[in-house]
């Protein structure tokens, strides 16, 4: 399961998500975007970064990393990767923070010695979703992100309780659609080798009503476990461009059915670095 994908797309969707995990947020929370950024020579990808608004005086920008398997290099590479964008930018922030979430302390890298000091500083904030409390408690954007570490035989009973929630909110009907699709997204990438009946009948609600299974029902991708993977990794790639770019035309989604699914993994990585339509249309030129 991409869970860093799922929560990347909720941090495109809802920037100021991140900070309610902090205990000291910044003031203009609200006006920070979220973004990805490429620093060459030499060449890093970071794909969490949150950006404080251009319009106002130098800002603290905040690395972000999701990190849901042991990796005994990451803080090597973290602070490697957002030292040197920090430096390359250096007039533009006052400061940098780091944050990093785990699913909980296990996965956490075991050597940690030669960062102790930052790590025991206010500078770096490490989030384990497993001690954050009970997902029914939570507020709900972090509960989304709590939904990704639930064990299986739980899944669909949070996950209905979440939907109640929505339907119970004040959120405007679009904010409703995109939290019940990513909710949606999070259970067809958990079961994979599940029927969309079966997950209609398990959530408790019809997955006709969002975009996720409309994709699905237009692209015949139900059958057969590798289409099931294919039709996943669509839904997500075109939630997270509908969500950075805007509305797709019809001619776009239909060249974006037409890809393998080694290409669509390809433009879930590409396409946290465009900016405009036009950065999409010049992929799909390439690929197709």
């Amino acid at each position: 399961m991409r869970r860093d994908s799922i929560f990347y797309a909720l941090f495109r969707q809802s920037p100021s998500l991140l900070f309610e995990l902090l205990d000291s947020p910044p003031l203009n929370a609200e006006a920070y975007r979220f973004d990805s950024v490429a620093v060459k020579e030499p060449k890093f990808e970071i794909d969490g970064v949150f950006l404080p608004p251009d319009s106002e005086a130098a800002g603290i920008v905040y690395f972000c990393e999701v990190q849901f398997q042991k990796d005994e290099l990451l803080y090597e590479r973290l602070f490697s990767e957002s030292s040197f964008y920090f430096y390359r930018n250096r007039t533009k922030f006052s400061d940098w923070r780091g944050v990093v979430i785990y699913p909980s302390r296990s996965t956490e890298q075991s050597d940690t010695l030669p960062f102790e000091d930052l790590l025991g500083g206010h500078r770096i904030c490490r989030i384990y979703l497993s001690e954050l409390g009970e997902i029914e408690q939570l507020p709900l954007g972090i509960a989304l992100m709590v939904l990704t570490t639930i064990a299986e035989n739980r899944s669909f009973e949070s996950a209905r309780g979440l939907l109640d929630r929505v339907q119970q909110s004040e959120f405007s009907t679009q904010k409703r659609r995109d939290i019940i699709e990513m909710v949606t997204t999070i259970l067809v990438y958990k079961f994979t080798d599940l029927g969309r009946q079966e997950i209609e009948q398990m959530l408790g609600t019809s997955l006709q009503q969002t975009r996720v299974y409309q994709e699905a029902k237009e692209e015949g991708r139900e059958e057969g476990r590798e289409e099931g993977r294919e039709y996943e990794c669509r839904s997500l790639v075109l939630l997270q461009l509908n969500q950075k770019l805007g509305s797709l035309s019809e001619e776009t989604i239909a060249q974006i059915s037409t890809l393998t699914l080694d290409q669509l993994e390809s433009l879930a990585i590409a396409l946290l670095n465009f900016t405009t339509m036009r950065d999409l249309t010049a992929w799909l030129e390439q690929i197709c």
